[in-house]
């Protein structure tokens, strides 16, 4: 990926939000391993355009959303609604996106976040070309933090 992310800008990123802002430790998934989220997952992404041109996308257990969601909203997660977990989400990769964008060559915007409930279940091999790819664990759930650059066909 011909930025300046790597691994450890995903790693730094991640945990300045869930750590930082949340209080959240996450555990970084071996990368020999195969990562797997079920269907019900919060799927959230963010779109990057400029001298930099991809998308950052996140995808989290429901679990580990709906505790994220009630510790944004300082509320219990029992009273925890889908809308409130869609739009906590969209903040979270926001956030994350901002961190990660500082990193890329300017300028650079983002667009809006969007995020869904994924109805199928996703397992993916931690690599790919023009493509960073980080997977956290958490006693709530897993989460994927990847980054893929757009590259112009020549």
């Amino acid at each position: 990926m011909p930025s300046r992310l790597d691994e450890q800008s995903l790693v730094r990123a991640n945990a300045q939000f869930w750590e930082q802002m949340l209080g959240m430790q996450m555990d970084t998934v071996p990368f020999a391993e195969e990562f797997c989220v079920d269907p019900g997952h919060v799927l959230v992404s963010v779109g990057l355009f400029g001298n930099w041109n991809g998308r950052i996308e996140v995808r989290m257990a429901r679990n580990l959303a709906d505790m994220a969601t009630a510790a944004m909203l300082m509320q219990p997660v029992e009273a925890v609604v889908e809308a409130d977990t869609l739009d906590a989400t969209r903040e979270i990769v926001n956030m994350i996106g901002g961190l990660l964008k500082s990193a890329l060559p300017q300028p650079c915007s983002m667009t809006v976040p969007e995020s869904a409930i994924a109805t199928d279940r996703l397992c993916s091999v931690l690599h790919g070309e023009n493509t960073l790819t980080v997977a956290f664990r958490h006693e709530a759930g897993g989460l994927l933090v990847r980054v893929r650059e757009e590259v112009a066909a020549s």
